[in-house]
Protein backbone atom coordinates (compact mmCIF):
# COMPACT_ATOMS: atom_id res chain seq x y z
CA UNK A 1 0.00 0.00 0.00
CA UNK A 2 1.33 3.42 -1.04
CA UNK A 3 0.00 6.73 0.34
CA UNK A 4 0.86 10.10 -1.24
CA UNK A 5 -0.16 13.33 0.46
CA UNK A 6 -0.61 16.40 -1.75
CA UNK A 7 -1.64 19.99 -1.24
CA UNK A 8 -5.29 19.46 -2.15
CA UNK A 9 -5.75 15.69 -2.08
CA UNK A 10 -4.41 12.42 -0.72
CA UNK A 11 -4.12 9.30 -2.89
CA UNK A 12 -3.88 5.68 -1.80
CA UNK A 13 -2.75 2.89 -4.14
CA UNK A 14 -2.90 -0.85 -3.54
CA UNK A 15 -0.46 -2.94 -5.58
CA UNK A 16 -0.36 -6.71 -6.02
CA UNK A 17 2.97 -7.97 -7.42
CA UNK A 18 3.74 -4.44 -8.58
CA UNK A 19 0.43 -4.12 -10.47
CA UNK A 20 -2.05 -1.41 -9.45
CA UNK A 21 -5.39 -2.99 -8.49
CA UNK A 22 -7.13 -0.38 -6.31
CA UNK A 23 -6.96 3.38 -6.01
CA UNK A 24 -8.56 5.79 -3.54
CA UNK A 25 -8.49 9.58 -3.57
CA UNK A 26 -9.81 12.08 -1.05
CA UNK A 27 -9.97 15.86 -1.35
CA UNK A 28 -9.95 18.31 1.46
CA UNK A 29 -12.93 20.23 0.09
CA UNK A 30 -15.13 17.18 -0.63
CA UNK A 31 -14.94 14.48 2.01
CA UNK A 32 -17.06 11.34 1.79
CA UNK A 33 -20.17 11.03 3.94
CA UNK A 34 -20.33 7.24 3.96
CA UNK A 35 -20.51 5.95 7.54
CA UNK A 36 -21.52 9.29 9.08
CA UNK A 37 -24.46 9.24 11.49
CA UNK A 38 -26.92 12.15 11.31
CA UNK A 39 -29.98 13.20 13.20
CA UNK A 40 -32.17 14.01 10.21
CA UNK A 41 -35.61 15.47 9.67
CA UNK A 42 -38.14 13.78 7.42
CA UNK A 43 -39.25 16.14 4.65
CA UNK A 44 -41.86 14.01 2.88
CA UNK A 45 -42.95 10.38 2.70
CA UNK A 46 -43.94 8.77 -0.62
CA UNK A 47 -45.93 5.57 0.04
CA UNK A 48 -46.21 4.78 -3.67
CA UNK A 49 -42.41 4.86 -3.94
CA UNK A 50 -41.93 3.21 -0.52
CA UNK A 51 -39.36 5.83 0.32
CA UNK A 52 -38.90 8.96 2.39
CA UNK A 53 -36.70 11.99 1.79
CA UNK A 54 -34.71 13.11 4.79
CA UNK A 55 -32.85 16.38 5.33
CA UNK A 56 -29.44 15.72 6.89
CA UNK A 57 -28.10 19.26 6.57
CA UNK A 58 -25.96 18.72 3.46
CA UNK A 59 -28.03 20.67 0.95
CA UNK A 60 -29.64 17.90 -1.08
CA UNK A 61 -32.11 15.58 0.62
CA UNK A 62 -31.13 11.94 0.98
CA UNK A 63 -33.47 9.02 0.36
CA UNK A 64 -34.46 6.40 2.93
CA UNK A 65 -36.12 3.32 1.41
CA UNK A 66 -38.70 1.23 3.22
CA UNK A 67 -36.34 -1.74 3.44
CA UNK A 68 -33.81 0.33 5.39
CA UNK A 69 -36.23 1.52 8.07
CA UNK A 70 -35.74 0.09 11.57
CA UNK A 71 -39.32 -1.08 12.16
CA UNK A 72 -38.46 -2.70 15.47
CA UNK A 73 -37.66 0.70 16.90
CA UNK A 74 -40.92 2.02 15.49
CA UNK A 75 -43.04 -0.36 17.60
CA UNK A 76 -44.68 -1.95 14.57
CA UNK A 77 -44.04 -5.56 15.49
CA UNK A 78 -46.77 -7.97 14.52
CA UNK A 79 -48.13 -5.82 11.70
CA UNK A 80 -47.11 -5.54 8.05
CA UNK A 81 -44.55 -2.74 7.96
CA UNK A 82 -45.51 0.36 6.01
CA UNK A 83 -43.16 3.30 5.72
CA UNK A 84 -45.97 5.85 6.10
CA UNK A 85 -46.80 4.28 9.47
CA UNK A 86 -43.22 4.43 10.71
CA UNK A 87 -42.28 7.92 9.47
CA UNK A 88 -44.14 11.23 9.29
CA UNK A 89 -43.15 14.57 7.81
CA UNK A 90 -41.21 16.69 10.29
CA UNK A 91 -40.20 13.68 12.40
CA UNK A 92 -36.57 13.36 13.54
CA UNK A 93 -34.84 10.10 12.75
CA UNK A 94 -31.35 8.74 13.39
CA UNK A 95 -29.84 7.66 10.06
CA UNK A 96 -26.50 6.60 8.65
CA UNK A 97 -25.20 7.33 5.15
CA UNK A 98 -24.50 4.23 3.05
CA UNK A 99 -23.84 5.86 -0.34
CA UNK A 100 -22.58 9.28 -1.39
CA UNK A 101 -24.55 11.41 -3.87
CA UNK A 102 -23.68 10.42 -7.45
CA UNK A 103 -24.64 12.63 -10.34
CA UNK A 104 -28.25 13.74 -10.07
CA UNK A 105 -29.00 11.11 -7.41
CA UNK A 106 -28.92 12.02 -3.75
CA UNK A 107 -27.30 10.09 -0.93
CA UNK A 108 -28.73 6.87 0.42
CA UNK A 109 -29.57 6.31 4.07
CA UNK A 110 -30.38 3.55 6.52
CA UNK A 111 -31.79 3.68 10.02
CA UNK A 112 -30.02 0.43 10.94
CA UNK A 113 -26.80 1.95 12.27
CA UNK A 114 -23.62 -0.14 12.25
CA UNK A 115 -20.18 0.86 13.51
CA UNK A 116 -17.18 -0.76 11.77
CA UNK A 117 -14.05 -1.55 13.74
CA UNK A 118 -10.75 -3.19 13.05
CA UNK A 119 -11.89 -6.80 13.49
CA UNK A 120 -15.68 -6.56 13.66
CA UNK A 121 -18.79 -4.54 12.88
CA UNK A 122 -21.00 -3.59 15.82
CA UNK A 123 -24.78 -3.44 15.17
CA UNK A 124 -26.47 -1.81 18.19
CA UNK A 125 -30.06 -2.81 17.42
CA UNK A 126 -29.21 -6.04 15.63
CA UNK A 127 -30.14 -9.51 16.76
CA UNK A 128 -27.94 -11.50 14.40
CA UNK A 129 -24.23 -12.24 14.42
CA UNK A 130 -22.04 -13.69 11.74
CA UNK A 131 -18.54 -14.38 10.43
CA UNK A 132 -17.05 -13.44 7.08
CA UNK A 133 -17.39 -16.20 4.47
CA UNK A 134 -13.96 -15.41 3.07
CA UNK A 135 -12.30 -16.98 6.09
CA UNK A 136 -11.31 -20.68 5.99
CA UNK A 137 -13.47 -23.20 7.81
CA UNK A 138 -10.95 -23.84 10.60
CA UNK A 139 -10.70 -20.14 11.38
CA UNK A 140 -14.44 -19.74 11.25
CA UNK A 141 -14.84 -22.51 13.82
CA UNK A 142 -12.35 -20.82 16.16
CA UNK A 143 -13.96 -17.41 15.84
CA UNK A 144 -17.43 -18.85 16.31
CA UNK A 145 -16.53 -19.95 19.83
CA UNK A 146 -15.09 -16.53 20.66
CA UNK A 147 -18.14 -14.81 19.20
CA UNK A 148 -20.50 -16.71 21.50
CA UNK A 149 -18.64 -15.48 24.57
CA UNK A 150 -18.30 -11.84 23.47
CA UNK A 151 -21.60 -11.01 21.76
CA UNK A 152 -23.86 -8.83 23.97
CA UNK A 153 -27.56 -9.66 24.32
CA UNK A 154 -28.93 -6.39 22.93
CA UNK A 155 -26.61 -6.03 19.91
CA UNK A 156 -25.17 -7.95 17.02
CA UNK A 157 -21.56 -8.50 15.97
CA UNK A 158 -20.18 -9.41 12.54
CA UNK A 159 -16.59 -10.70 12.41
CA UNK A 160 -14.57 -9.25 9.52
CA UNK A 161 -11.96 -10.90 7.33
CA UNK A 162 -9.21 -8.92 9.09
CA UNK A 163 -9.92 -10.91 12.27
CA UNK A 164 -8.10 -13.95 10.88
CA UNK A 165 -5.50 -14.96 13.46
CA UNK A 166 -6.55 -12.27 15.97
CA UNK A 167 -6.56 -13.20 19.63
CA UNK A 168 -9.62 -13.10 21.87
CA UNK A 169 -8.17 -10.16 23.80
CA UNK A 170 -7.79 -8.11 20.64
CA UNK A 171 -11.37 -8.87 19.61
CA UNK A 172 -12.65 -7.90 23.05
CA UNK A 173 -10.77 -4.57 22.99
CA UNK A 174 -12.25 -3.80 19.60
CA UNK A 175 -15.77 -4.62 20.80
CA UNK A 176 -15.46 -2.43 23.91
CA UNK A 177 -14.22 0.49 21.81
CA UNK A 178 -17.22 0.20 19.46
CA UNK A 179 -19.68 -0.06 22.37
CA UNK A 180 -18.27 3.15 23.82
CA UNK A 181 -18.74 4.92 20.48
CA UNK A 182 -22.37 3.84 20.31
CA UNK A 183 -23.07 5.05 23.83
CA UNK A 184 -21.83 8.52 22.87
CA UNK A 185 -23.98 8.53 19.72
CA UNK A 186 -27.10 7.37 21.56
CA UNK A 187 -26.63 9.97 24.25
CA UNK A 188 -26.38 12.80 21.70
CA UNK A 189 -29.47 11.59 19.87
CA UNK A 190 -31.55 11.40 23.05
CA UNK A 191 -30.31 14.76 24.32
CA UNK A 192 -32.53 16.47 21.76
CA UNK A 193 -29.93 17.86 19.40
CA UNK A 194 -31.19 20.20 16.74
CA UNK A 195 -32.07 18.36 13.56
CA UNK A 196 -30.53 18.12 11.08
CA UNK A 197 -27.09 17.73 12.63
CA UNK A 198 -24.06 15.46 12.53
CA UNK A 199 -23.91 13.04 15.43
CA UNK A 200 -20.88 10.93 14.52
CA UNK A 201 -18.38 11.38 11.71
CA UNK A 202 -16.29 8.60 10.26
CA UNK A 203 -12.53 9.19 10.16
CA UNK A 204 -11.00 10.38 6.92
CA UNK A 205 -10.48 8.06 3.98
CA UNK A 206 -6.88 7.21 4.83
CA UNK A 207 -7.79 5.84 8.23
CA UNK A 208 -10.78 3.94 6.83
CA UNK A 209 -8.70 2.28 4.13
CA UNK A 210 -5.97 1.30 6.60
CA UNK A 211 -8.58 0.01 9.04
CA UNK A 212 -10.52 -2.00 6.47
CA UNK A 213 -7.76 -3.26 4.15
CA UNK A 214 -4.32 -3.21 5.75
CA UNK A 215 -3.64 -6.62 7.29
CA UNK A 216 -1.05 -9.40 7.38
CA UNK A 217 -1.30 -9.92 3.62
CA UNK A 218 0.49 -6.62 2.99
CA UNK A 219 4.27 -6.57 3.02
CA UNK A 220 4.58 -2.82 3.59
CA UNK A 221 2.75 0.48 3.94
CA UNK A 222 4.72 3.39 2.44
CA UNK A 223 3.59 6.93 3.31
CA UNK A 224 4.76 10.19 1.71
CA UNK A 225 3.79 13.27 3.73
CA UNK A 226 4.47 14.27 7.31
CA UNK A 227 0.85 14.80 8.40
CA UNK A 228 -0.45 11.54 6.97
CA UNK A 229 2.52 9.65 8.37
CA UNK A 230 1.83 10.86 11.91
CA UNK A 231 -1.86 9.95 11.59
CA UNK A 232 -1.28 6.49 10.13
CA UNK A 233 1.61 5.59 12.41
CA UNK A 234 -0.32 6.50 15.57
CA UNK A 235 -3.43 4.63 14.40
CA UNK A 236 -1.57 1.43 13.46
CA UNK A 237 0.37 1.39 16.76
CA UNK A 238 -2.90 1.82 18.64
CA UNK A 239 -5.11 -0.62 16.73
CA UNK A 240 -2.67 -3.19 15.28
CA UNK A 241 0.73 -2.90 16.97
CA UNK A 242 1.87 -6.15 15.37
CA UNK A 243 1.80 -4.42 11.96
CA UNK A 244 3.66 -1.30 13.05
CA UNK A 245 7.00 -2.60 11.75
CA UNK A 246 5.56 -2.82 8.22
CA UNK A 247 4.87 0.91 7.99
CA UNK A 248 7.56 3.08 6.39
CA UNK A 249 7.96 6.81 5.84
CA UNK A 250 9.11 7.74 2.33
CA UNK A 251 12.26 9.85 2.65
CA UNK A 252 13.53 9.78 -0.95
CA UNK A 253 13.56 12.84 -3.22
CA UNK A 254 11.74 10.95 -5.98
CA UNK A 255 7.95 10.93 -5.89
CA UNK A 256 6.65 7.73 -4.34
CA UNK A 257 4.02 7.19 -7.08
CA UNK A 258 6.66 7.53 -9.78
CA UNK A 259 8.95 5.09 -7.99
CA UNK A 260 6.19 2.47 -7.93
CA UNK A 261 4.92 3.40 -11.45
CA UNK A 262 1.47 4.27 -10.11
CA UNK A 263 0.95 7.37 -12.26
CA UNK A 264 1.77 5.42 -15.41
CA UNK A 265 -0.76 2.72 -14.60
CA UNK A 266 -3.39 5.30 -13.66
CA UNK A 267 -3.04 6.96 -17.06
CA UNK A 268 -3.67 3.62 -18.78
CA UNK A 269 -6.67 2.93 -16.55
CA UNK A 270 -8.34 6.14 -17.74
CA UNK A 271 -8.30 4.97 -21.35
CA UNK A 272 -11.30 3.37 -23.02
CA UNK A 273 -9.24 0.58 -24.57
CA UNK A 274 -7.18 -1.79 -22.40
CA UNK A 275 -4.56 -3.98 -24.04
CA UNK A 276 -3.94 -7.51 -22.82
CA UNK A 277 -0.41 -8.95 -22.54
CA UNK A 278 -1.00 -11.43 -25.38
CA UNK A 279 -2.17 -8.78 -27.86
CA UNK A 280 -5.94 -8.83 -27.33
CA UNK A 281 -7.79 -5.88 -25.87
CA UNK A 282 -10.86 -4.79 -23.94
CA UNK A 283 -13.21 -1.92 -24.70
CA UNK A 284 -15.00 -0.53 -21.63
CA UNK A 285 -17.98 1.77 -22.17
CA UNK A 286 -20.13 3.35 -19.49
CA UNK A 287 -23.77 4.18 -20.02
CA UNK A 288 -26.50 5.51 -17.78
CA UNK A 289 -27.87 2.03 -17.09
CA UNK A 290 -24.84 -0.26 -17.13
CA UNK A 291 -21.17 -0.83 -17.89
CA UNK A 292 -20.41 -2.83 -21.06
CA UNK A 293 -17.12 -4.68 -21.58
CA UNK A 294 -16.26 -6.06 -25.01
CA UNK A 295 -13.47 -8.64 -25.49
CA UNK A 296 -11.50 -8.78 -28.75
CA UNK A 297 -8.55 -10.89 -29.93
CA UNK A 298 -6.77 -7.92 -31.51
CA UNK A 299 -3.20 -8.92 -32.40
CA UNK A 300 -3.40 -12.30 -30.66
CA UNK A 301 -3.38 -15.09 -33.23
CA UNK A 302 -2.54 -18.01 -30.95
CA UNK A 303 0.40 -20.39 -30.92
CA UNK A 304 -0.68 -23.50 -32.73
CA UNK A 305 -3.89 -25.34 -32.00
CA UNK A 306 -7.26 -24.35 -33.42
CA UNK A 307 -9.58 -21.38 -33.26
CA UNK A 308 -11.45 -22.65 -30.19
CA UNK A 309 -8.22 -22.92 -28.21
CA UNK A 310 -7.07 -19.46 -29.26
CA UNK A 311 -10.39 -17.87 -28.31
CA UNK A 312 -10.47 -19.67 -24.94
CA UNK A 313 -6.98 -18.48 -24.01
CA UNK A 314 -7.90 -14.92 -24.91
CA UNK A 315 -11.11 -15.05 -22.85
CA UNK A 316 -9.32 -16.43 -19.77
CA UNK A 317 -6.76 -13.65 -19.94
CA UNK A 318 -9.55 -11.12 -20.43
CA UNK A 319 -11.45 -12.41 -17.38
CA UNK A 320 -8.44 -11.73 -15.15
CA UNK A 321 -7.95 -8.23 -16.53
CA UNK A 322 -11.66 -7.39 -16.30
CA UNK A 323 -11.70 -8.00 -12.55
CA UNK A 324 -8.63 -5.80 -12.11
CA UNK A 325 -10.25 -3.01 -14.11
CA UNK A 326 -13.46 -3.26 -12.07
CA UNK A 327 -11.52 -2.85 -8.85
CA UNK A 328 -9.21 -0.14 -10.16
CA UNK A 329 -11.89 1.97 -11.86
CA UNK A 330 -14.39 1.27 -9.06
CA UNK A 331 -17.13 0.39 -11.53
CA UNK A 332 -20.51 -0.47 -10.07
CA UNK A 333 -24.11 -1.20 -11.00
CA UNK A 334 -25.01 -3.62 -13.78
CA UNK A 335 -22.02 -4.94 -15.72
CA UNK A 336 -22.35 -6.89 -18.98
CA UNK A 337 -19.33 -8.73 -20.42
CA UNK A 338 -19.28 -9.86 -24.04
CA UNK A 339 -16.70 -12.63 -24.30
CA UNK A 340 -15.72 -14.05 -27.68
CA UNK A 341 -18.07 -16.89 -28.65
CA UNK A 342 -16.90 -20.38 -27.70
CA UNK A 343 -18.38 -23.56 -29.11
CA UNK A 344 -17.64 -26.02 -26.31
CA UNK A 345 -19.62 -25.81 -23.08
CA UNK A 346 -16.57 -26.87 -21.07
CA UNK A 347 -14.61 -23.84 -22.31
CA UNK A 348 -17.42 -21.50 -21.36
CA UNK A 349 -17.50 -22.98 -17.86
CA UNK A 350 -13.72 -22.63 -17.63
CA UNK A 351 -13.84 -18.90 -18.41
CA UNK A 352 -16.72 -18.29 -15.99
CA UNK A 353 -14.91 -20.21 -13.26
CA UNK A 354 -11.78 -18.11 -13.77
CA UNK A 355 -13.86 -14.94 -13.53
CA UNK A 356 -15.34 -16.05 -10.20
CA UNK A 357 -11.91 -16.96 -8.84
CA UNK A 358 -10.56 -13.51 -9.61
CA UNK A 359 -13.65 -11.86 -8.11
CA UNK A 360 -12.85 -13.63 -4.85
CA UNK A 361 -10.17 -10.97 -4.21
CA UNK A 362 -12.70 -8.15 -4.65
CA UNK A 363 -13.85 -6.78 -1.30
CA UNK A 364 -16.84 -4.97 -2.79
CA UNK A 365 -20.09 -6.90 -2.73
CA UNK A 366 -20.87 -8.44 -6.11
CA UNK A 367 -23.02 -11.12 -7.70
CA UNK A 368 -22.58 -12.98 -11.00
CA UNK A 369 -25.77 -14.04 -12.78
CA UNK A 370 -26.14 -16.80 -15.32
CA UNK A 371 -24.88 -16.52 -18.86
CA UNK A 372 -27.52 -15.33 -21.35
CA UNK A 373 -28.50 -17.11 -24.55
CA UNK A 374 -26.32 -14.65 -26.47
CA UNK A 375 -23.26 -15.62 -24.45
CA UNK A 376 -23.21 -12.45 -22.33
CA UNK A 377 -22.08 -12.60 -18.70
CA UNK A 378 -24.19 -10.46 -16.38
CA UNK A 379 -23.08 -9.33 -12.95
CA UNK A 380 -23.73 -6.60 -10.42
CA UNK A 381 -21.25 -4.76 -8.21
CA UNK A 382 -22.06 -2.41 -5.39
CA UNK A 383 -21.51 1.23 -6.26
CA UNK A 384 -20.33 3.20 -3.24
CA UNK A 385 -18.69 6.40 -4.46
CA UNK A 386 -17.46 8.10 -7.60
CA UNK A 387 -15.27 6.10 -9.92
CA UNK A 388 -11.74 6.68 -11.10
CA UNK A 389 -12.83 8.56 -14.22
CA UNK A 390 -14.95 11.03 -12.24
CA UNK A 391 -12.03 11.71 -9.88
CA UNK A 392 -9.68 12.77 -12.68
CA UNK A 393 -12.04 14.41 -15.18
CA UNK A 394 -14.73 17.02 -15.59
CA UNK A 395 -17.63 17.29 -18.00
CA UNK A 396 -16.87 19.03 -21.29
CA UNK A 397 -18.40 22.52 -21.41
CA UNK A 398 -18.95 22.37 -25.16
CA UNK A 399 -20.76 19.05 -25.61
CA UNK A 400 -21.93 18.39 -22.04
CA UNK A 401 -20.29 14.99 -21.97
CA UNK A 402 -22.03 13.59 -25.06
CA UNK A 403 -18.92 13.72 -27.25
CA UNK A 404 -20.69 15.52 -30.10
CA UNK A 405 -21.73 19.12 -30.79
CA UNK A 406 -25.32 19.46 -32.04
CA UNK A 407 -26.38 21.91 -34.78
CA UNK A 408 -29.78 22.96 -36.07
CA UNK A 409 -28.92 22.47 -39.74
CA UNK A 410 -27.78 19.12 -41.11
CA UNK A 411 -24.04 18.83 -41.26
CA UNK A 412 -22.32 17.63 -44.42
CA UNK A 413 -20.06 14.72 -43.75
CA UNK A 414 -16.51 15.97 -43.74
CA UNK A 415 -13.97 13.50 -44.93
CA UNK A 416 -10.24 14.07 -45.12
CA UNK A 417 -9.06 14.89 -48.67
CA UNK A 418 -7.63 11.96 -50.56
CA UNK A 419 -4.03 12.23 -51.68
CA UNK A 420 -3.63 12.88 -55.45
CA UNK A 421 -3.04 9.78 -57.48
CA UNK A 422 -0.35 9.54 -60.17
CA UNK A 423 -1.94 9.55 -63.68
CA UNK A 424 -1.92 6.21 -65.36
CA UNK A 425 -0.07 6.02 -68.72
CA UNK A 426 -2.53 6.05 -71.65
CA UNK A 427 -2.28 5.88 -75.40
CA UNK A 428 -2.75 9.64 -75.60
CA UNK A 429 0.05 10.34 -73.14
CA UNK A 430 2.32 7.87 -74.93
CA UNK A 431 1.72 9.57 -78.30
CA UNK A 432 2.38 13.01 -76.82
CA UNK A 433 5.62 11.73 -75.32
CA UNK A 434 6.70 10.32 -78.71
CA UNK A 435 6.02 13.67 -80.37
CA UNK A 436 8.07 15.51 -77.73
CA UNK A 437 10.97 13.12 -78.20
CA UNK A 438 10.81 13.62 -82.00
CA UNK A 439 10.87 17.38 -81.47
CA UNK A 440 13.93 17.08 -79.25
CA UNK A 441 15.74 15.00 -81.86
CA UNK A 442 14.91 17.47 -84.65
CA UNK A 443 16.09 20.39 -82.53
CA UNK A 444 19.38 18.61 -81.81
CA UNK A 445 19.88 17.84 -85.51
CA UNK A 446 19.11 21.46 -86.48
CA UNK A 447 21.54 22.77 -83.90
CA UNK A 448 24.30 20.50 -85.13
CA UNK A 449 23.64 21.49 -88.77
CA UNK A 450 23.62 25.22 -87.96
CA UNK A 451 27.03 24.98 -86.28
CA UNK A 452 28.45 23.25 -89.37
CA UNK A 453 29.81 20.31 -87.38
CA UNK A 454 30.04 16.80 -88.75
CA UNK A 455 29.73 13.72 -86.63
CA UNK A 456 33.47 13.08 -86.87
CA UNK A 457 34.25 16.61 -85.63
CA UNK A 458 35.70 17.91 -88.97
CA UNK A 459 35.15 21.48 -90.14
CA UNK A 460 32.57 21.63 -92.92
CA UNK A 461 33.41 25.16 -94.08
CA UNK A 462 35.91 24.99 -96.95
CA UNK A 463 37.18 28.53 -96.25
CA UNK A 464 38.19 27.67 -92.63
CA UNK A 465 41.85 28.26 -91.80
CA UNK A 466 44.11 25.22 -92.22
CA UNK A 467 46.39 25.74 -89.27
CA UNK A 468 45.44 24.38 -85.91
CA UNK A 469 46.29 27.58 -84.15
CA UNK A 470 43.59 29.54 -85.92
CA UNK A 471 41.05 26.81 -85.23
CA UNK A 472 41.71 26.83 -81.51
CA UNK A 473 41.94 30.58 -81.06
CA UNK A 474 39.82 32.19 -78.33
CA UNK A 475 38.55 34.85 -80.72
CA UNK A 476 36.36 33.35 -83.49
CA UNK A 477 37.00 34.42 -87.04
CA UNK A 478 34.82 36.94 -88.79
CA UNK A 479 33.41 34.36 -91.15
CA UNK A 480 32.12 32.30 -88.20
CA UNK A 481 30.41 35.28 -86.61
CA UNK A 482 28.67 36.20 -89.83
CA UNK A 483 27.66 32.55 -90.31
CA UNK A 484 26.10 32.48 -86.84
CA UNK A 485 24.20 35.71 -87.53
CA UNK A 486 22.98 34.34 -90.84
CA UNK A 487 21.86 31.13 -89.11
CA UNK A 488 19.86 33.03 -86.48
CA UNK A 489 18.27 35.16 -89.13
CA UNK A 490 17.44 32.09 -91.18
CA UNK A 491 15.89 30.46 -88.10
CA UNK A 492 13.70 33.50 -87.42
CA UNK A 493 12.67 33.70 -91.04
CA UNK A 494 11.85 30.00 -91.17
CA UNK A 495 9.81 30.22 -87.97
CA UNK A 496 7.84 33.17 -89.33
CA UNK A 497 7.30 31.33 -92.60
CA UNK A 498 6.12 28.24 -90.73
CA UNK A 499 3.67 30.28 -88.62
CA UNK A 500 2.24 32.01 -91.64
CA UNK A 501 1.97 28.75 -93.54
CA UNK A 502 0.18 27.14 -90.63
CA UNK A 503 -2.26 30.05 -90.39
CA UNK A 504 -2.95 29.90 -94.12
CA UNK A 505 -3.44 26.15 -93.97
CA UNK A 506 -5.91 26.48 -91.11
CA UNK A 507 -7.86 29.16 -92.94
CA UNK A 508 -7.95 27.60 -96.40
CA UNK A 509 -7.81 23.91 -95.46
CA UNK A 510 -4.54 23.35 -97.34
CA UNK A 511 -3.90 19.63 -97.04
CA UNK A 512 -0.16 19.91 -97.72
CA UNK A 513 0.39 22.32 -94.80
CA UNK A 514 -1.52 20.16 -92.27
CA UNK A 515 -0.44 16.72 -93.41
CA UNK A 516 1.74 16.04 -90.38
CA UNK A 517 -0.99 17.16 -87.97
CA UNK A 518 -3.61 15.00 -89.70
CA UNK A 519 -1.42 11.92 -89.53
CA UNK A 520 -0.85 12.38 -85.76
CA UNK A 521 -4.56 13.03 -85.18
CA UNK A 522 -5.54 9.85 -87.01
CA UNK A 523 -3.28 7.83 -84.71
CA UNK A 524 -4.33 9.63 -81.47
CA UNK A 525 -7.48 11.74 -81.87
CA UNK A 526 -7.25 13.39 -78.39
CA UNK A 527 -3.72 14.86 -78.86
CA UNK A 528 -2.86 17.57 -81.38
CA UNK A 529 0.58 16.78 -82.79
CA UNK A 530 2.86 19.84 -83.07
CA UNK A 531 4.13 21.05 -86.44
CA UNK A 532 7.32 19.53 -87.66
CA UNK A 533 9.89 22.22 -87.75
CA UNK A 534 11.45 22.96 -91.18
CA UNK A 535 15.20 22.51 -91.34
CA UNK A 536 16.75 25.86 -92.25
CA UNK A 537 19.29 26.14 -95.07
CA UNK A 538 22.91 26.26 -94.16
CA UNK A 539 24.46 29.65 -94.12
CA UNK A 540 27.38 30.06 -96.52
Amino acid sequence: MVVRQGDERTQIAVLEDGVLVEHYVTRKDSASMVGNVYLGKVQNVLPSMEAAFVDIGRGRNAVLYAGEVNYDASALEGRPPRIEQALKSGQTVLVQVTKDPIGHKGGRLTSQVSLPGRYMVYVPDGRLSGISRKLPDTERSRLKGILKRLTPEDAGVIIRTAAEGASEEALERDLNRLKAQWEVIDAKAKAGANAPSLIYGEPDLVIRVVRDIFNEDFTSLVVQGADEWDTIDNYVRWVAPDLADRTKKWAETEDVFEAYRVDEQLAKALDRKVWLPSGGYLVIDRTEAMVVVDVNTGKFTGKGGNLEETVTKNNIEAAEEIVRQLRLRDLGGIIVIDFIDMVLESNRDLVLRRLLECLGRDRTRHQVAEVTSLGLVQMTRKRVGEGLLESFSETCKECGGSGVILTIDPVVAKRPPKPPRAPKPTAVASAAKAVREEEARNAAANGAASNGAEPNGAVSDGNAPADAGAATSDEPPAESVSAADDTAAADDTAAADDTAAADDAAATGDADATSATSEAAEEVPAVKAPRKRRTPAKAV
